[in-house]
């Protein structure tokens, strides 16, 4: 009789538990925000602030929407070498887009450019190159974004993001980097 009581009571403390657990995480879970309205049209010009790890999008001086964004892996301060992790910063343009990026999406910015390899020459140094705003690893997008700063460098959005920006964003988009 004892053991049935004791097993009784070990089942009923576990149901307990759950139950808990159970509205505790329904409590804290992630609430998924609803769908913005797509923008419409295109835009002229990216602001990427470091620091507040956001980019925001302009039409003739408009902002229009922000997005969340994940940078190179060492964030702070300017790129001076490949392999550095840093983001460069300053003013920059898009110039390239890759649809068959391992990143579900990227638009390449003209960097580095001359005074950026310039410096590195001088420091006898590769600048680095390649620097793109992109979606997720291919594969992972569905996870959603990475919430930490993992790239070699880019700047980094989920995947719905960067297809948002893919189709408002032409060739010749000024892109400001700042600190």
């Amino acid at each position: 009789m004892r053991r049935l009581a004791r097993v009784f009571s070990a089942l009923t403390f576990l149901v307990l538990v759950a139950a808990v657990a159970v509205f505790l995480w329904d409590r804290t879970a992630p609430v998924t925000p609803p769908p913005l309205a797509p923008l419409a049209g295109q835009i002229d010009r990216i602001l990427i602030e470091k620091s507040a790890r956001r980019l925001t999008v302009y039409r003739d001086d408009e902002a229009l929407r922000s997005y969340r964004i994940a940078l190179g892996f060492a964030p702070e301060g300017d790129k001076v070498q490949e392999g550095d992790g840093k983001t460069p910063e300053g003013r920059f343009t898009i110039t390239r887009r890759n649809p068959q990026s391992a990143y579900h999406l990227s638009l390449g910015i003209d960097y580095p450019q001359a005074e950026d390899r310039a410096q590195a020459r001088a420091a006898g140094v590769s600048p680095g190159g390649d620097i793109f705003i992109h979606g997720q690893p291919n594969g992972l997008g569905r996870i959603g974004a990475i919430p930490y700063d993992w790239t070699a460098g880019c700047i980094a959005v989920s995947d719905a993001e960067i297809e948002e920006l893919w189709r408002i964003t032409p060739n010749g988009t000024r892109v400001d980097i700042q600190p």
